[in-house]
């Protein structure tokens, strides 16, 4: 394991549509100790927002409460009808969020435009 700092970014894109985008841009790593950034900016962002992108492709390491963290906050906008969306995550981390059942609260995509086109307009 190794030992980095979770990163989030926010930035605003754009859907095939033209319906705005935030995606959360995920670095390092994602474990018990993320709770605060990852469900904080999360939480963070304006009441408003539909449309959330999850941006793993830039984080190094990923554990079971790292995961519990993601679980949480997809559970959490499903109970607000927000869509989200997800690319970046190595075929390991693909096969673990299909195992459980995380696919049930976002679709995994191969990239940031194939993800962006799957948002419903």
């Amino acid at each position: 394991m190794s030992d980095k700092t979770t990163n989030v970014k926010v930035t605003e894109v754009t859907s095939p549509s033209g319906a705005p985008i935030l995606a959360l841009r995920f670095s390092g790593d994602i474990t018990s100790a993320s709770k605060a950034v990852v469900l904080g900016t999360y939480e963070g962002l304006p009441k408003e927002t539909k449309r959330i992108l999850l941006d793993f492709s830039k984080v190094d390491y990923l554990n079971s409460s790292g995961i519990a963290l993601v679980i949480q906050m997809l559970i959490q906008a499903s109970k607000t009808d927000q869509s989200i969306q997800s690319f970046g995550l190595t075929p390991h981390f693909q096969k673990v969020f299909t195992m459980v059942g995380i696919t049930k609260y976002t679709k995994l995509h191969p990239d940031e435009v194939t993800a962006c086109g799957a948002f419903p307009d």
